[in-house]
């Protein structure tokens, strides 16, 4: 809201001298601090029950994510073998295939759901290897893998109808990328812009930062967030904090203070923000419920409250992206 001039209140002996009431010079406008973004994703997107509770969770806030696919999660047991990762044998990966031709359509369909409400799907690779001793050509096979299944995810496992535009979706419609593993290379970042890619999310920082652009891709970190009594930092994802609160073991007995202490750091980076510069929070889950789904549940609460309110935007990487090119081009114009 502008800023109202300020009237000075003179004695009326004053005004009586004078026979007018004199006031300040107009104040100058206080800039608006800008809406506190905060950019929400999934790794994987396997199983259909957390595409639907994400779904929901969106609708309810209108926060959009980003869902970073393992192309493999579109391949059954039957039809694995149309992928194969560098250096390795066909029909092979670190994290499984699709149970059965069924789950496949599910989960095609999710992926098209989702994507018509807005979200942004982006690219996980296939196989969830690790690259970082990949070259540059084995980053353009992975990549070059991952768009021929999901292009012809339909017709490899033999389910029809597909849909009208789906080709052309698949084609145009990912933009981002995160490594497995965050793990990250010289050759990766060389190939994501041959490739096609104008986003990479791979990266993590010692706390909320704006994130560069560099070789045509802009590069996101999740950050290093306090979390815990002693507040250590965390690298703001589910994964991480199941490691710190139980040691990647299930403990559903706590499933409720894992929850809590989550929310709280999560409560605690964003008011940080909120309050101050406003930097981009980044947060990270899987569609994997650790901890007796302590993380989901903290997810919920905190989107909850903090996507609502009208000077934050949970967005996606893709629309912050395209959003800076809109400003860049404004400018340059």
């Amino acid at each position: 809201m502008p800023c109202l001039s300020r009237v000075v209140a003179f004695s009326f002996a004053s005004l009586a001298v004078t026979g007018v009431a004199l006031a300040d010079p107009p104040a100058p406008p206080t800039q608006a601090k800008p809406k506190q973004v905060v950019i929400i994703s999934f790794d994987s997107a396997r199983d259909i029950s957390q595409w639907k509770r994400s779904r929901a969770l969106a609708q309810r806030t209108g926060a959009h994510f980003t869902y970073f696919l393992s192309c493999v999660f579109l391949l059954s047991q039957e039809t694995r073998k149309e992928y194969t990762a560098p250096g390795k044998t066909a029909g092979k990966s670190n994290i499984g295939f699709a149970a059965s031709k069924q789950e496949v359509t599910e989960r095609l369909e999710q992926i098209g759901l989702a994507a018509h409400e807005g979200h942004d799907i982006a690219s996980h690779a296939c196989g969830h290897f690790d690259g970082k001793d990949w070259s540059k050509a084995d980053w353009l096979k992975e990549f070059g893998s991952f768009k021929h299944i999901l292009e012809n995810a339909y017709a490899i496992n033999g389910i029809t109808p597909e849909p009208q535009g789906w080709r052309d979706f698949a084609r145009h419609a990912v933009v981002g990328f995160r490594a497995p593993y965050l793990s990250t290379g010289k050759a990766l970042y060389e190939a994501l812009p041959a490739a096609g890619y104008r986003f990479d999310a791979s990266g993590v920082s010692q706390g909320p930062a704006q994130p560069p652009t560099a070789g045509g891709i802009t590069r996101f970190s999740l950050p290093q967030i306090p979390e815990g009594p002693n507040a250590r930092p965390v690298i703001a994802m589910d994964y991480n904090l199941y490691v710190r609160h139980s040691g990647g073991f299930e403990r559903p007995s706590q499933a409720e203070e894992f929850a809590d202490r989550t929310y709280q750091a999560f409560r605690a980076a964003f008011d940080t923000q909120y309050r101050g510069k406003r930097i981009p929070l980044e947060l990270g889950f899987h569609f994997t419920l650790m901890n007796d789904g302590a993380y989901w549940n903290a997810l919920e609460r905190f989107a909850g409250e903090v996507c609502v309110k009208a000077d934050v935007e949970c967005i996606s990487f893709r629309d912050y992206v395209s959003r800076q090119d809109a400003k860049q081009a404004s400018v340059g114009g």
